[in-house]
């Protein structure tokens, strides 16, 4: 039977989307709205307790560049490349949805429906490795998305990336949701060998239901912890980054999730408190109504504790921890629990002593 949407009710969130929406972009006069009529139309068109769909659309990015440079004093890298723009994981508390609103996008639907794909990363990274004036360096791989988000299964750049790396033998720290990155194991090895790779899995929550409402098209916890447990059989150093820590959601789960990490064979672990700049701060809102709303009230309640009465604080350091009397509660629960299991705060140093320019290089050296 079919019946109309509800008007009082949070809008319906597309099937395996994190946002319900696409809110204006903070840099266009412009906007364009939804037929309201029309989508309670489709809405109602719904069988009883199905959702509608959304379609991926890909596009191609025409970049000519493919290394990103910060001064950023808190992230622990200058260097990244990003091969993907936007992210299919759709993860509802991504702060860096509004990286689409420079495109012209949204930071809602349009951040996860909208990727634009650099094809062209592996031979734009080579260039880059083999000119002279580049100089060995840590490169991070999902300084902005996700390099193992689900098109990747297909596209295969960031493993083309890797492919260079491990040719060049540059050392590379990668962040990923998705146990695909398991699958590039053996180039991950290779660079390990030289002391050029570190992996760090994010582990946001142990409960499948609460994953999957919130990290909608993102790996299991399960499999996350076994891309853990296959990289370190195959010698990948690897460690557990417990992010975001979601206070009065999530945060009552640490423990557990470094028990997890350590029995999987994490070697060291993390965190970075919510972070919520510019318009996902109402994007994470409306999904707690849609999903949570008992819990609303409490949840940006104590997020407010820990950031001066505001839902988002942007500056250096503060940003990823947070500061005030239940920040540091987190922080101090999670440092029992890290030192309680022997698990390193932070990766050892990665070694650029390997790297190799290019075969002119080497035989130069004969």
């Amino acid at each position: 039977m079919k019946t109309p949407r509800d008007p009082n009710q949070p809008t319906l969130a597309p099937r395996g989307r994190g946002a319900a929406t696409s809110p204006r972009n903070r840099f266009e006069r412009r906007d364009v709205e939804p037929d309201p009529d029309a989508l309670d139309q489709q809405i109602a068109e719904l069988e009883d307790g199905e959702q509608p769909s959304v379609a991926t659309q890909v596009l191609r990015d025409g970049t000519r560049t493919i290394l990103a440079h910060n001064d950023s004093p808190d992230l622990g890298f200058d260097t990244s490349i990003n091969p993907y723009r936007g992210c299919e994981h759709g993860c509802a508390y991504c702060y860096s949805r509004p990286t689409h609103e420079y495109l012209g996008f949204s930071a809602g639907l349009d951040f996860e429906t909208k990727i634009l794909v650099k094809e062209d990363a592996p031979a734009l990274l080579r260039r880059e490795l083999e000119s002279p004036r580049y100089e060995p360096r840590v490169i991070a791989m999902s300084g902005v998305t996700d390099p193992y988000q689900p098109l990747e299964r297909r596209l295969r750049i960031t493993r083309g990336c890797l492919e260079v790396l491990a040719e060049k033998r540059n050392p590379v720290v990668i962040v990923t949701k998705n146990r695909l990155v398991a699958r590039d194991a053996d180039l991950l090895a290779e660079l390990a060998r030289h002391g050029a790779a570190h992996v760090m899995v994010s582990v946001t929550t142990l409960d499948d239901e609460l994953a999957r409402r919130m990290e909608p098209r993102t790996s299991s916890p399960r499999n996350r912890l076994a891309a853990i447990s296959e990289l370190r059989a195959a010698g990948v150093p690897c460690g557990v980054l417990a992010a975001p820590v979601i206070p009065a959601l999530n945060d009552h789960e640490i423990p557990h999730i470094l028990e997890a990490a350590k029995e999987a064979g994490a070697v060291n672990a993390s965190w970075v408190l919510l972070r919520l700049p510019h318009g996902v701060k109402e994007l994470f809102d409306e999904w707690l109504a849609r999903h949570y709303p008992e819990r609303r009230d409490k949840v940006l309640g104590r997020l407010r504790e820990t950031r001066d009465g505001a839902l988002y604080r942007s500056e250096f350091f503060r940003r990823q921890r947070g500061s005030g009397a239940y920040a540091e509660q987190i922080a101090a629960l999670f440092e029992l629990h890290r030192k309680r299991l022997g698990l390193g705060k932070r990766s050892d140093g990665l070694s650029v002593a390997a790297f190799r320019r290019g075969a002119g290089e080497q035989l130069s050296l004969l």
